[in-house]
């Protein structure tokens, strides 16, 4: 992972990626459906901006096993800011949705079972940051955080993935109704969506590279009393 963060060509293809989907994104032809219309080209920031919350989640929990096993404090380091940069784009992929829901639903938020399962599988993630700050010993924090950790990431599987499709729900995939893959995503949609989600996620990994250095920083400059 040190090498990937001191790494360029990963950034280079993450500002080619980001700019491809907003700039394509909005210029390319998709479906004409009722009620949709043109707000499903919020499939190329909505959904891509949770799956790379997903896969930023997934890095931080492997991470906090690793901590647990070896005790090295990198891995609580990446662990921590893994799941900062996957709260950043929850919390973007939450915004998106809120305006997606809006202009097909006719409400910001609806009483549905996926939209109330990412916001408690963010609340859970929010409590991990409380509870990270209620310790003051530096070991102690990261093995109760890392638990935790763990924890959370498998809550957030069952109510993203699995509740919402034993459960009605308006969104596609959920419930009975299917996947935006099964009737409207076309190769147009494809050649944008795939790549959405690649950028997003390297997005939220560039993120977490700038505030692990910065981390770093801080620390050196704390224990060499510069900093008060």
């Amino acid at each position: 992972m040190k090498r990937l963060i001191h790494s360029s060509w990963w950034k280079l293809l993450t500002i080619v990626l980001v700019l491809y989907t907003v700039i394509a994104g909005f210029l390319v032809t998709v479906p004409a459906l009722p009620i949709l219309n043109e707000t499903i080209r919020n499939l190329f920031f909505h959904v891509p901006m949770w799956f790379g919350m997903t896969i930023l989640f997934c890095l931080s929990m492997i991470f906090s096993v690793r901590y647990l096993s070896k005790g090295r404090t990198e891995d609580d380091l990446f662990s921590v800011e893994l799941a900062n940069a996957g709260i950043l784009l929850g919390c973007l992929g939450l915004v998106t949705g809120m305006q997606w829901a809006y202009f097909t639903w006719g409400d910001w938020w609806v009483n549905d079972p996926k939209l109330n399962g990412a916001a408690i599988a963010l609340l859970i993630y929010l409590a991990y940051f409380v509870l990270r700050n209620a310790f003051e010993d530096i070991d102690k924090r990261a093995k109760v955080s890392a638990v935790y950790n763990i924890f959370a990431f498998a809550t957030l599987v069952p109510l993203i993935f699995i509740l919402p499709r034993l459960t009605d729900s308006l969104h596609p995939g959920s419930g009975g109704n299917p996947g935006f893959d099964i009737y409207d995503l076309d190769n147009n949609m494809r050649y944008v969506f795939y790549p959405a989600v690649i950028g997003w996620t390297l997005m939220g990994l560039w993120v977490m590279s700038l505030r692990y250095r910065y981390r770093i920083l801080r620390n050196h400059l704390l224990e060499q009393n510069i900093m008060p």
